[in-house]
């Protein structure tokens, strides 16, 4: 990992100990690390995918509605806290790198580090009606 601010390291320390899926960003929206229960429904262990750019996450999982229809990539909750600096919410199916569709639930939040330094935002997400 390249050199990161120490809330951002400590923020992906913390994933690795959750049973939770998480998905970390820095600022620039590049994808910094997601945990292995994330890994699960992504379809592919992080150090099989390393870093990558906000706009190739956010096209690799093919993110779709109910329908089928893609989805606005602006729309994407993660998208919109980057863009807003506020918590966002929603529901959406992805095709996992495994080729799986799965219809996922997702929060994502903005980590502010002290006096408001945007640290990038983390998004935690599941399969709701998995079991």
């Amino acid at each position: 990992m390249s050199q990161k601010p120490i809330e951002l390291i400590l923020t992906r320390q913390l994933a690795t100990y959750l049973a939770m899926p998480v998905f970390i960003v820095d600022p620039a929206g590049t994808l910094v690390f997601y945990n292995e229960p994330a890994e699960r429904i992504l379809g592919r262990r992080f150090e099989e995918t390393g870093e990558m750019p906000v706009d190739e996450w956010s096209r690799a999982f093919a993110p779709t509605d109910d329908a089928g229809a893609p989805l606005a990539l602006e729309a994407l909750p993660l998208r919109v806290t980057l863009a807003e600096h506020r918590p966002a919410s929603g529901i959406f199916w992805i095709t996992g790198l495994d080729g799986v569709r799965r219809r996922i639930e997702t929060i994502a939040i903005p980590l502010l580090a002290a006096a408001g330094r945007d640290l990038g935002a983390l998004a935690i997400f599941w399969e709701p009606w998995a079991r």
